[in-house]
């Protein structure tokens, strides 16, 4: 009997943006800016809302973990066959926030979607970082 526990990888990615929390905080929860950044979501900002992302892809469903306004928000997000919880938090820093976004759970058998968000994330940001110039 294989008693060893299956070890999983991490996507992390830490950006400092020169916003206030409360404005990343709205590109992270309203749907008409998460969609202009990520994908197009249903996305409620309350526990246990369960929402999905779909893109020309395909879709991901999503369940909201914990929210603490302006500080962090946490949910699941997989596909059937990927399990994982993706977690932004965002801190003060001196000359705005710093955004960590950290995507736990993939397993090591599963390379093509660690890949895929270790490319993705920071394209995300990216886009992030146009929104966010842009909103008053």
């Amino acid at each position: 009997m294989d008693t060893t526990t299956q070890q999983t990888r991490t996507v992390l990615i830490e950006r400092d943006f020169p916003h206030p929390p409360a404005k990343i905080w709205r590109t992270l929860t309203e749907p008409h800016l998460i969609a202009e950044w990520l994908m197009d979501t249903d996305f409620r900002s309350e526990v246990g809302n369960r929402f999905r992302f779909t893109a020309e892809w395909g879709a991901v469903d999503c369940e909201v973990l914990e929210i603490e306004p302006q500080r962090l928000l946490s949910y699941s997000w997989g596909d059937g066959d990927l399990d994982t919880i993706v977690t932004f938090t965002l801190m003060p820093v001196a000359k705005g926030t710093r955004l960590r976004m950290e995507q736990t759970g993939f397993r090591s058998t599963q390379p093509r979607y660690y890949g895929g968000a270790k490319q993705g994330w920071p394209r995300f940001f990216d886009g992030l970082e146009q929104v966010l110039a842009r909103l008053d």
